[in-house]
């Protein structure tokens, strides 16, 4: 598991730096909405597990037109037409409701489920495409990026060196209290070598707080996607990165940083 983990992280890496700091606002779009699409058929696949739906559903399937358009929106610097899509994403969601619930008496549930996860996961990535377009934006994009990666490792490895106190054990058995204050250390590590490497405008008197909070809301991401996951009496979203689990196991924590990370930003 962890040369897999290992070897999956370094095969990532350059791939990761050149569409961050190489690589236009077009590919970098194009990428979170690849992102965004495979996050979104790992969350169905979790959350409706226990239903006869599948992504042909018109629920589900407007969440694969709503969301990438998110992520485009968000490219082009317009988070009013963002929130515009979400909207009329519900509004759409309405209205497949009134037509299809005769026979699909289930369907208030599966809105419910729909509307939580485009807000969870194409809301929160677009919040990754508007940090990458602000001043700073490309050494903010790859700080909070690395400040969330680091502290999940270091979370990880504190907590099965150190771990004996069980943070939240009806989410998540394996967490530990260690383990967290382990993934704060690394993140507020890796954020102070992030704020001299990039000499970031962020005060002195602020890199502490602010990656200690990027690095708590990362840590309520991962604890949150825990809780779909252990509903369905699953381990992970899937498996597309060997040693890591699915693309929702590996962005959880960055999806709730990231909207925290851009208003704390502004």
């Amino acid at each position: 598991m962890h040369l897999k983990r290992l070897i999956t992280g370094l095969v990532a890496l350059p791939f990761l730096l050149l569409l961050i700091f190489k690589w236009g606002t077009g590919i970098f779009a194009l990428t979170i909405s690849i992102i965004c699409l495979i996050a979104l058929w790992e969350y169905f696949q979790i959350v409706l597990a226990d239903k006869d739906y599948t992504v042909s559903h018109p629920i589900v399937l407007l969440s694969f037109v709503c969301g990438p358009a998110m992520i485009w929106a968000a490219a082009g610097s317009k988070p009013d037409v963002v929130f515009l899509i979400l909207a009329l994403n519900i509004i759409a969601c309405g209205l497949i409701s009134v037509l299809r619930f005769k026979n699909d008496p289930d369907l208030p549930r599966v809105i419910a489920l729909q509307v939580l996860g485009m807000s969870y996961i194409p809301l929160f990535l677009a919040y990754l495409v508007l940090i990458r377009n602000t001043t700073e934006g490309v050494a903010w994009t790859f700080t909070v990026i690395a400040v969330i990666f680091m502290g999940d490792t270091g979370a990880y490895y504190a907590g099965r060196k150190y771990g004996k106190r069980k943070l939240c054990p009806s989410v998540s058995p394996g967490k530990t209290v260690e383990g967290a204050l382990g993934g704060l250390a690394a993140n507020v590590l890796a954020g102070i070598i992030c704020k001299l490497g990039f000499a970031l405008s962020l005060p002195w008197i602020g890199v502490v707080p602010f990656f200690m909070i990027i690095g708590a809301a990362g840590q309520l991401g991962d604890l949150f996607e825990s809780i779909f996951k252990r509903s369905s009496n699953i381990k992970d979203s899937g498996n597309i990165l060997p040693g890591h689990g699915g693309i929702l196991d590996r962005i959880d924590a960055l999806l709730f940083a990231m909207p925290v990370a851009y208003w704390l930003i502004h």
